[in-house]
């Protein structure tokens, strides 16, 4: 594998007048809408640089010792010490590049390069540092450290942008430690209140009184900028990721153009039973409520297969745990997703009339919780355009693919503001929240 061939880097490109409508839910007029025409009206002009692939990968594994375990994994979970440590990096990194550097109230960095315009709100390439509690060493930072290599080609070529650079990195997108997962990112938006956001409890000791906002103040990344798209516009956001999935690998696909995301969400379902002695009580008298919750775990996923969608049930508890019993309470999760936001409400529909059926039918009866959900998400047509074109021009048509992006990701929340896309290379296997996480620096 080499490490040190070039690839080809499209600069970003901005219009000065907005086409992009304002709206509660899409991209605001406070953004600099037209991408696609200046693209067109800069074919020629903008140099195509050569990004130094050795250096990014040198960069993925510098920054691998702040929370390396010792199966070749990553635990770097938000606001903790390690975090503190690849945030410190991070910052002296972009300074010595001539950035200007803004936290705001989530622990957001913004490292600005100034552009030639003094009116122009930054392009944003952004992710995340944080990482899952057996992660890898790709997801999120690839995106954050393909921003800084962006900011040296730049810098190295003596290029400057119309507009401001901005590398971006997102607070506890993971939601590992404080559970909402791209909160920051959510909070800019509007999505979420800062209140709200502040309060999350950390996840490893509750009684300690550990909140988002107090460990912001003690690991002194506590800024005083507004987290609000208002306050702190964007002009567009871009965002390098790795896949997480095997479709690009399976498909021997180069890049993912991502034109979206895909509605999500979760339940908690409660079965309740009877507590029944398993040596005495027959079985046309029992209520078992385990009984009743693999007959719902069978039942949803053929529910997604036959509506094209996805279904998973990753947390299971039974009670009272002895073998001597006949289970009277159950809880397990449920992830429901799918493209388009209506079929999945169509899912959820069904999974609860049928849950209710088999609860009934198994003399149990069973309690629903929406806990989170998230609409699909379509990507500015622009930014997806200056994406694919980029691409194209790195591995050629035949390397190229469209996608829809499975997971969530920052740009959910950055596509409510601004135009927004992303970018996808493959994951070797289709492996992520993984110690074995590993993308090929050719695929860059």
């Amino acid at each position: 594998m080499s490490l040190c061939k070039p690839r080809m880097l499209r600069t970003p490109c901005t219009k000065t007048k907005s086409s992009v409508s304002s709206s509660p839910n899409r991209t605001s007029s406070l953004t600099l809408g037209s991408v696609r025409t200046f693209a067109a009206a800069a074919k020629g002009v903008i140099p195509r640089f050569r990004v130094n692939e050795k250096r990014l990968w040198d960069a993925i594994h510098h920054t691998a010792q702040w929370g390396a375990t010792p199966d070749g994994g990553i635990r770097r979970l938000a606001l903790t010490d390690v975090d503190k440590a690849v945030r410190v990096w991070l910052v002296s990194s972009v300074k010595s590049l001539g950035c200007s550097v803004k936290v705001d109230e989530m622990g957001n960095i913004f490292a600005t390069r100034p552009g030639t315009s003094l009116s122009l709100p930054a392009i944003g390439i952004g992710s995340h540092l944080d990482t899952q509690p057996a992660g890898g060493r790709y997801d999120g930072i690839l995106g954050v450290l393909a921003g800084v290599e962006v900011l040296r080609v730049l810098e190295e070529n003596g290029h400057k942008s119309n507009a401001p650079i901005a590398v971006i990195d997102w607070t506890n997108e993971e939601g590992a430690r404080f559970n909402t997962g791209m909160v920051s990112s959510g909070v800019w938006s509007g999505r979420y209140t800062l209140d709200f956001a502040h309060a999350l409890p950390a996840t490893e000791d509750k009684t300690k009184g550990m909140t988002l906002k107090s460990e912001l103040r003690r690991i002194g990344f506590l800024g005083t900028l507004p987290a609000s798209y208002e306050a702190n516009p964007l002009s567009a956001h871009f965002e390098l990721h790795i896949e997480q999935g095997p479709v690009l690998e399976d498909e021997g696909k180069q890049v993912g153009v991502v034109t979206g995301v895909q509605s999500m969400g979760w339940l908690i379902v409660t079965v309740h039973g009877e507590n029944q002695h398993s040596g005495t009580c027959p079985m046309a008298r029992r209520a078992c409520a385990l009984t009743s919750a693999a007959r719902m775990i069978s039942r949803v996923e053929e529910i997604a297969v036959a509506a094209d969608g996805l279904s998973t049930v990753g947390v299971i508890n039974s009670w009272p745990q002895s073998p001597a019993t006949v289970p009277h309470k159950v809880v397990f999760s449920v992830d429901l997703s799918h493209h388009s936001t209506e079929v999945r409400e169509a899912m959820i529909a069904e999974t609860t009339s049928d849950f209710a059926r088999i609860a009934h039918a198994n003399k149990c009866s069973v309690e629903i919780q929406d806990i989170w959900n998230s609409p699909a998400v379509q990507f500015h047509p622009d930014c997806i355009s200056c994406v694919r074109e980029a691409a194209i021009t790195v591995a050629g048509t035949d390397g190229v693919k469209e996608m829809v992006a499975g997971a969530g990701h920052d740009s959910v929340h950055t596509g409510d503001r601004v135009p927004t896309s992303m970018i996808f290379v493959p994951s070797k296997g289709g492996i992520s929240h993984h110690p074995d996480e590993f993308t090929s620096s050719e695929q860059w």
